[in-house]
């Protein structure tokens, strides 16, 4: 007799493997980059391969010292192997951060239970402020990958006392280090202090500083690199990276990044959507908590990002992410020891339930936008927007299967409000995010490939612009100078102003976005 597996018989561990690799890996290259961020990483990466240079980072030929060398070393790397495409810059955080995950989720049932680490991996990996930089071509996911692997492998020295544990610490650190910079460094390092302070009198930080080896592999993975920065570009590095990018940041608000000091208490219940209704719950159990050392280290942990992000002048969203993961499993330990009432679990479906209606509700709101906007390159964008059905459609199928989990009289109710808020996560970045890219970056992405096609020995400079995903899609830099007479010259509809149009011809368009060719 023939015996036929049922697919949904198969143990927890399957589907939420499954799960996280499907968020993480299926359509990454779905939507085209979005500048400024991904675009500046994947172009930087692909200059990096072209060269040859891998000392050093340059964008549309211009040195770059935002960060780092590590991220470019992997985006270049796979580019090496894969090819220049938007999907292959964006691997290396989906799998750092799916490697992430995945070690949580053994921390996670060691300390409370298999249940729970599938639990912990699960709502962090399927948390939209994790899916927004694991599914990235920037330094955030990885950075936060190994912000995770440091704290979680100082936890495990100070709790056992485990050199080889301390060791991994200070080798995932030097690799921080070589992603980010100097951040790599302080938040697991504080963390442990204070957690040490309030704990044994610094006992266990003060063992922790006396590792020579750790010191040594630390040193030995990222000195190299930012020696070799300083003694090619002396000042230029220090000030480039260091002042500007890491010091100025602190101290002053870049780039119109600022926000006041409840800003990330608004930014964290949406970088953990759908489970933000934990966060009020969690704060119930503070003191209770606080009295565990595991749980006091994971709260210093998260308040330490909390209260220095909050200090800092430039505030972007993704800084509080380096402390979701503590959050999270804070989250667990809590829901191990007293599990969540009915009406909290309502909580989190209507959580996931908003999250549907927002994503039925994205096409809506750029057809609003076309009529209210006044920017005069984003309104046409909206104007000019593809169908919606494919959103609508997905959306409402998404919504009806909801129903039916939500509803349905049996089966683990875990399992069922899980499965629905994966069903959720992918909707947003298989078809909303591709849809918001179509609408957002597609000008860019098309007529860069037409041009690659057609007249890829042409010398295309940007007017008035910085788009760097268009010289990624192109395959070449594209500078942000004044034309020469011999130039092609990539300029938006809106910011034609002192360009001599009488001696161009349009090659090609795309909404709004001009490709000019000079005239013989």
């Amino acid at each position: 007799m023939i015996h036929y597996c049922n697919p949904f018989r198969w143990n927890s561990t399957i589907w939420v493997t499954l799960a996280l690799l499907s968020l993480y890996l299926v359509r990454l290259a779905g939507a085209p980059l979005f500048d400024v961020d991904e675009g500046a990483f994947a172009q930087a990466s692909r200059e990096m391969l072209a060269s040859g240079d891998w000392g050093h980072t340059t964008l549309n030929g211009a040195d770059r010292f935002d960060k780092p060398i590590f991220i470019y070393w992997c985006q270049a790397a796979l580019m090496a192997v894969f090819g220049p495409y938007d999907w292959v810059a964006r691997l290396p955080s989906a799998l750092a951060v799916l490697a992430a995950t995945f070690a949580l989720w053994r921390f996670a049932a060691q300390q409370w239970g298999e249940p729970a680490g599938q639990r912990a991996a699960f709502m962090l990996g399927s948390s939209l402020g994790l899916l927004a930089i694991g599914r990235a071509a920037t330094a955030d996911g990885m950075l936060n990958a190994l912000l995770m692997a440091t704290g979680l492998c100082l936890w495990n020295f100070a709790a056992s006392g485990s050199r080889s544990a301390l060791r991994w610490a200070y080798a995932w650190c030097g690799l921080g280090l070589l992603t980010k910079g100097p951040v790599a460094l302080l938040i697991p390092g504080i963390t442990l202090l204070l957690w040490s302070l309030t704990t044994d009198r610094g006992r266990t930080a003060w063992r922790a500083l006396r590792e020579p080896t750790g010191w040594l592999l630390l040193l030995a993975i990222a000195a190299p690199w930012y020696l070799y920065a300083l003694q090619r570009h002396e000042m230029a590095f220090i000030e480039g990276f260091f002042l500007k990018h890491n010091v100025q940041r602190f101290t002053a608000t870049l780039e119109g990044h600022g926000g006041n000091s409840l800003y990330y208490l608004v930014v964290l219940p949406l970088l953990l959507l759908p489970w933000s209704p934990w966060c009020v719950r969690l704060f119930g159990s503070f003191l209770t908590q606080w009295a565990n050392p595991l749980q006091r280290f994971l709260w210093i942990w998260v308040l330490f990002v909390l209260g220095f992000f909050s200090l800092s002048g430039t505030k972007l969203p993704h800084y509080m992410l380096y402390g979701l993961a503590p959050l999270v499993l804070l989250i667990v330990a809590q829901s191990v020891k007293r599990p969540a009432s009915v009406a909290w679990q309502a909580a989190l479906w209507g959580c996931v339930a908003l999250s549907c209606g927002l994503a039925f509700a994205v096409p809506f709101i750029a057809a609003w936008g076309a009529t209210t906007v006044t920017d005069t390159w984003v309104q046409p964008l909206l104007a000019s927007a593809p169908s919606g059905l494919s959103v609508h459609l997905s959306a409402s199928f998404v919504a009806l299967t909801g129903l039916w989990l939500a509803f349905k009289p049996r089966g683990d109710a875990w399992a069922r409000l899980m499965a629905c808020a994966w069903l959720v996560s992918m909707l947003w970045v298989g078809v909303v995010i591709p849809w918001l890219g179509q609408v957002l970056q597609a000008p860019f992405q098309e007529v860069a490939t037409w041009a690659r096609q057609h007249h890829p020995e042409a010398r295309i400079v940007q007017w008035r612009m910085h788009q760097p995903s268009f010289a990624f899609y192109y395959g070449a830099p594209t500078t942000q100078q004044a034309p020469t007479p011999t130039d092609w010259v990539i300029v938006r509809h809106d910011r034609m102003q002192d360009l001599p149009m009488n001696l161009y011809t349009t090659a090609h368009s795309h909404r709004g976005l001009l490709l000019l060719k000079p005239l013989p």
